[in-house]
């Protein structure tokens, strides 16, 4: 028995907006225009291909309350699948939580509304699902973050590299325990959102800075699972071969820190204890880098129109970056620079000033010399008329900077005071929310 899967994620539905216009004619931003049309193909060939089942590995919107019109769009393209009854699982990622508390996820009102074939996976559980051709099992782990255990009185006093370890080791045991419920007859799919330690990061990883960490795919690679469904990263790419991990990355290019990645989805053949992937190419809007030197050209204005025009930048987004030196910048015409670029998809104008002279190293900055910083500091501004008026004011923000007492050396605040504090008060963390992460484990 095979089942065909249609695996995607990240679709991040409302994103990139400042890289877009107002379409006239419908009133949308193009770039909502372009996520749409992303998933659009991915709905038309899960049914085209006839697929058992489709597995989102979650971030459907770049936040947990998106507009209602962007909601929309995503449910109608989503809703396609329920007239061609193709089952679906929804993850909720880090970005369809509520970061206040209130409860729930951007997708829990698919299974409030009880859409038939929709199931979504908001806490760690197992779910059997009757496809056309035949049972599979699909267990289910959404985000994580060490806030689920910073409001328990065993996490007092920890590092936030110990609390991730305490979440590991309960992850170990809350996914045994599903484990060991599974029917070994039947086909079985991880589908989970989070950082695995052989994955290569992009964007992803700062958007979620300070409030994810990362698991070992060691947890992960059980025999049970015959295909592990990830999401999160950008970028697709296969981090295990048995059983089988993949990350589909993004549909759609969300910023210039994906300009080089190629965008798509998964179709998968899962058996029990076989599994083989396809990675199926979308034509995403295409992200372009343009950096000029001007520095060394006598007329700067028409090189960079010249660098502009050598270019194939039709309907691209485009970045221009030139250097060039202070003196220059008024041999720049910049409606000159916009026309050029008018026929970008949208454009960003970067102009970078380099400094063509070089100062006088100052004798007590030499690397002979070790002054203190606020010493080192004082000694610049010394050497720094230009600066006089304002020496008071940088020397008092470098004290705060330093966290000292402007009055003496002493340490306000004991470093390891502050980072238990930084720990078990999470900037962003509220009760409820804790309460109702814990509910996964």
């Amino acid at each position: 028995m095979v089942i065909k899967l249609l695996h995607l994620s990240d679709i991040h539905m409302g994103s990139g907006f400042s890289h877009g216009r107002i379409n006239p004619e419908t009133g949308l931003n193009t770039r909502l225009e372009d996520f749409a049309l992303a998933l659009r193909r991915c709905v038309d060939s899960a049914i085209a291909n006839q697929v058992d089942l489709v597995l989102f590995g979650g971030d459907a919107f770049p936040d947990a309350t998106p507009p209602p019109y962007i909601h929309q769009i995503f449910a109608k393209e989503f809703c396609r699948l329920v007239e061609a009854d193709i089952p679906t699982v929804l993850l909720v990622g880090n970005h369809d939580q509520h970061a206040q508390g209130v409860g729930g996820a951007s997708l829990c009102i698919y299974r409030t509304l009880g859409v038939p074939g929709f199931i979504v996976g908001d806490r760690l559980t197992t779910h059997r699902i009757d496809t056309k051709s035949g049972p599979m099992q699909v267990v289910t782990l959404p985000w994580l973050t060490r806030s689920t255990l910073l409001t328990k009185p065993e996490t007092h006093g920890l590092s936030m590299g110990e609390v991730g370890e305490l979440l590991l080791d309960r992850l170990r045991i809350v996914l045994e325990s599903e484990i060991r419920k599974l029917d070994k007859t039947i086909p079985t799919v991880l589908l989970a959102h989070l950082m695995t330690d052989t994955a290569r990061y992009g964007a992803e990883k700062f958007l979620a800075v300070g409030k994810g960490f990362t698991v070992p795919m060691a947890i992960l690679t059980r025999d049970c699972f015959d295909y592990i469904a990830l999401g999160h990263v950008h970028r697709y790419q296969e981090v295990c071969k048995s059983p089988l991990a993949i990350y589909p990355g993004s549909i759609e290019r969300v910023d210039f820190s994906e300009e080089k990645e190629e965008k798509g989805y998964l179709l998968v053949d899962v058996g029990k204890g076989q599994a083989s992937a396809e990675f199926c190419r979308i034509p995403a809007r295409v992200f372009k880098t343009l950096v000029v030197d001007l520095t060394s050209d006598e007329q700067p204005q028409t090189a960079l129109l010249k660098a502009i025009e050598a270019e194939d930048i039709e309907e691209k987004v485009i970045r221009l970056i030139y250097k060039l030196r202070a003196d220059q910048s008024e041999e720049i015409d910049n409606a000159l620079v916009s026309e050029a670029l008018s026929a970008a998809h949208s454009y960003t104008v970067q102009p970078e000033f380099v400094s063509q002279l070089s100062r006088p190293r100052l004798p007590e900055l030499g690397v002979d010399n070790s002054l203190s910083p606020m010493s080192a500091l004082q000694a610049y501004l010394d050497n720094r008329e230009d600066l006089s008026a304002i020496t008071p004011d940088i020397i008092e923000a470098a004290h705060g900077l330093l966290n000292q007492d402007p009055h003496g050396d002493k340490k306000i605040v004991a470093p390891e005071q502050d980072a238990s504090e930084d720990a078990l008060n999470p900037p962003d963390t509220t009760e409820e929310d804790e309460t109702r992460q814990l509910r996964l484990l």
